[in-house]
């Protein structure tokens, strides 16, 4: 199901191009293009679910997925936590907005990986 109003839709069915890093059946992961880290991806479901709010037990295996992906992910583009490292860039963060004061801007869900040095403190 997709929303034709929808911008990561669009993205999902090609539409409109993105720097795809890694896709599935389920998902797609692609840069941010107005990134806030070093490493700022997004990992977009390919089904349209507009809030984390609107996701039911159907939906917690597509959300583990997406969770369990974001480490691999750091560790491809060289962030992966190194146990007894202490380098800044050592680590990586994931974070899901949802509604309008999580900070949500595109209503579908989608979640954000970060990394580089401490990239929260500009968020």
């Amino acid at each position: 199901m997709s929303h034709d109003n929808c911008i990561f839709c669009k993205i999902v069915a090609g539409q409109i191009p993105s720097a795809q890093v890694y896709a599935d059946d389920d998902v797609i992961v692609f840069k941010d293009i107005n990134p806030a880290a070093e490493l700022h991806l997004l990992v977009v479901p390919r089904r349209h679910i507009p809030t984390l709010q609107d996701c039911s037990v159907e939906d917690q295996g597509l959300l583990g997925r997406m969770l369990l992906l974001a480490p691999k992910l750091a560790r491809d583009a060289g962030f992966a936590f190194e146990a007894g490292s202490h380098r800044e860039a050592n680590g990586f963060r994931v974070v899901m907005n949802t509604g309008p004061g999580g900070g949500q801007e595109v209503y579908h869900i989608h979640m954000h990986v970060l990394a580089g040095p401490r990239p929260w403190k500009r968020m």
